[in-house]
């Protein structure tokens, strides 16, 4: 399926044939040790998640991540692929991960879209178990910094922008928290993401950033918890969607404030929108048109 497909002929180098084909699908054995180890590097607070009942939300990206990042470059022109950033993400979680099982894992590019700045590929991941059924979808979608595309192709990304008439009253609950010292060199491992900008003081200045920053879903983490903690403690398993826009990175011993506003009831779902401001310099937020729906039942 594809829509809005104005891209055009002189798009070289882009492999437009890829969108909407699935790649080889790989398979993950879930080990209790390692989903715990990741509730720990993320400050999970989570009965469930410490004791290996369930894993994570955000751990639903470890099983996928090198098909996720292999999807969304094979469409690209090589000399973007290093000029990916993580720009989005939307989780659909039909049911915890568990430990104990093993998944299969597949992804595929869906869409292309260029902006003013770069270029947006959307990729969608499935991840189903031993027993037959769909435990998750993601969508990830990656922008490459000075990237050029003429148009679109495919299907664009999922949408969950906030609603600006929230903001005619305030939030109906706020979390704060603070990332550690060592955040990052706990997350490295459990989650699989060994990129030197999150534990290389010296390469990541060279990249241009202040310093070691925070990997993306380590913040999206953190926010998950910030919202299972005052929505659904007891029951984790109530998170059905939790959708973000990375807008800033965080630091390590930043203080990070979540604000979510209740949109009710919409369907079976409970709604809320939220985003997540650093303290950096006033006005930063890492996180934007946060979107999270919990089952009602």
């Amino acid at each position: 399926m594809r829509t809005g497909d104005t891209a055009v002929a002189d798009n070289e180098g882009y492999n437009l044939d890829r969108l909407d084909v699935w790649g080889e699908e790989q398979q993950f054995k879930v080990d209790a040790e390692r989903t715990v180890a990741y509730a720990e590097a993320t400050n999970d607070p989570i009965a469930q998640h410490l004791d290996g009942t369930y894993a994570p939300p955000v751990f639903a990206v470890v099983p996928a991540m090198v098909l996720m990042a292999d999807a969304t470059m094979s469409v690209v022109p090589d000399e973007l692929m290093l000029r990916i950033l993580h720009g989005e993400h939307d989780f659909r979680l039909h049911r915890p991960i568990e430990p104990g099982e093993t998944l299969t894992v597949r992804a595929k590019p869906i869409g292309v879209e260029g902006k003013s700045s770069g270029v947006v590929v959307t990729t969608l991941m499935e991840t189903r178990s031993d027993r037959g059924d769909l435990v998750n979808e993601q969508y990830f979608i990656g922008f490459f910094r000075g990237g050029q595309f003429e148009g679109s192709a495919g299907v664009a990304s999922p949408d969950h922008a906030f609603d600006e008439s929230l903001r005619a009253r305030e939030a109906d609950f706020t979390a704060v928290q603070r990332f550690d010292a060592d955040q990052t060199f706990r997350y490295a491992e459990p989650a699989g993401d060994p990129m030197p900008i999150h534990l290389d003081d010296e390469f990541a200045r060279a990249m241009g950033l202040p310093g070691i920053i925070i990997h993306g879903l380590c913040t999206i983490a953190f926010t998950s918890h910030a919202l299972l903690t005052r929505i659904s403690p007891r029951d984790p398993a109530r998170l059905k969607r939790l959708a973000v826009r990375l807008t800033k990175p965080g630091l390590p011993q930043e203080t990070i404030t979540t604000s979510a506003w209740s949109r009710g009831l919409i369907g079976d779902r409970e709604v809320f929108a939220f985003e997540t401001a650093g303290d950096e310099k006033p006005g930063k937020f890492l996180i934007t048109d946060g979107l999270a729906e919990f089952g009602t039942v």
